[in-house]
């Protein structure tokens, strides 16, 4: 039998230490430049990354939409966003919009659409200033200023639920402060409301100096939407409605028919007491919130990663 004889073994490289190393080696030195510069290209990956995911646009009107100044109205151009423009397909749809030169130090705030998709290349907003936000700066904004938008969010008003206009004969809609921005959008957007035997919206606000969009009143109302104004501090001379929203309402339900009632609420923490007020109706409801609202987990349910929910308020107990 043959031997078999085994593969030779490459030789031994000896190791010695070099007559200059020292007890602190040079990768152990270099850890601090290595780090800095992981860093550097960390921040510059995340910048590209970010860059991405804002469009700039120049504002081309800033107004006040209310008497007392306390609401301003904010166009902005998107000319040349067209995807932005067409990303926008249901009303109640929202997004995040930063000033570029305030971005380091007020966080991007979170803004309902108001103008309804389809009107043209440009999105309008409704913006209370809060001082010390991103909100008061844009509304010190002069046109031509750029703000920057991220990415159109959120699914928007539930209005599979109320149609067709057979599905919910009465429709309700609550609206407070600036959350008549998507109640806006969904009007003039439209949803057969001249085919419906009952639609209302209850508007509430401080007083007719702080209501915004009463210039557009005469037209919500000739599409089949009767406005309800209501106001919780008016003046002597008022005669409408008082105190808030579902106040109201609950004075004067004038349902027929429960089972084919829907509501449309848009707000914040007001909302929740109008929820209450409805709940016990089999209505069907679809509500847009603010972040802050959801994070203070007012509804019974919700997606804590979406800015609007829709619930059925049959399912509700």
């Amino acid at each position: 039998m043959a031997a078999v004889s085994a593969a030779p073994m490459p030789p031994r490289l000896a190791l010695r230490a070099h007559p200059s190393s020292s007890a602190s080696p040079l990768p152990m030195r270099a850890l601090p430049f290595l780090r800095s510069r992981l860093r550097s290209l960390t921040t510059a990956y995340a910048v590209k990354q970010d860059a991405a995911l804002w469009t700039p646009a120049p504002v081309s009107a800033v107004s006040a939409a209310t008497s007392d100044g306390s609401i301003s109205h904010v166009i902005v151009d998107l000319s040349d966003a067209a995807d932005l423009v067409d990303s926008y397909t249901t009303p109640g749809q929202y997004l995040k919009i930063r000033v570029p030169s305030a971005a380091d130090e007020l966080k991007p705030a979170f803004m309902a659409i108001a103008s309804p998709p389809g009107e043209g290349p440009r999105f309008e907003f409704v913006v209370k200033t809060v001082p010390g936000t991103t909100a008061e700066r844009l509304c010190t904004l002069r046109d031509g200023d750029v703000v920057e938008l991220g990415a159109v969010t959120g699914d928007g008003f539930a209005l599979d639920k109320i149609n067709p206009p057979d599905v919910a004969q009465t429709v309700l809609l609550f609206a407070t402060g600036t959350g008549i921005s998507t109640i806006r959008s969904l009007i003039e957007f439209g949803f057969a409301a001249n085919e419906r035997a009952d639609v209302r919206l209850y508007y509430g606000a401080r007083s007719l100096q702080s209501m915004a969009y009463q210039e557009r009143f005469k037209n919500w109302e000739s599409t089949g939407v009767k406005i309800i104004p209501v106001l919780s501090r008016p003046d002597d001379s008022w005669k409408g409605e008082r105190g808030h929203v579902q106040d109201a309402f609950y004075r004067n339900k004038n349902i027929v028919n429960p089972s084919s009632t829907g509501a449309v609420l848009c707000g914040q923490n007001e909302m929740q007491e109008v929820r209450i007020v409805v709940v016990s109706r089999p209505f069907c409801i679809t509500l847009p919130l603010s972040v802050l609202s959801l994070r203070k987990k007012l509804f019974a349910t919700c997606e804590s990663n979406c800015y609007y929910i829709k619930l059925c308020m049959n399912t509700l107990k």
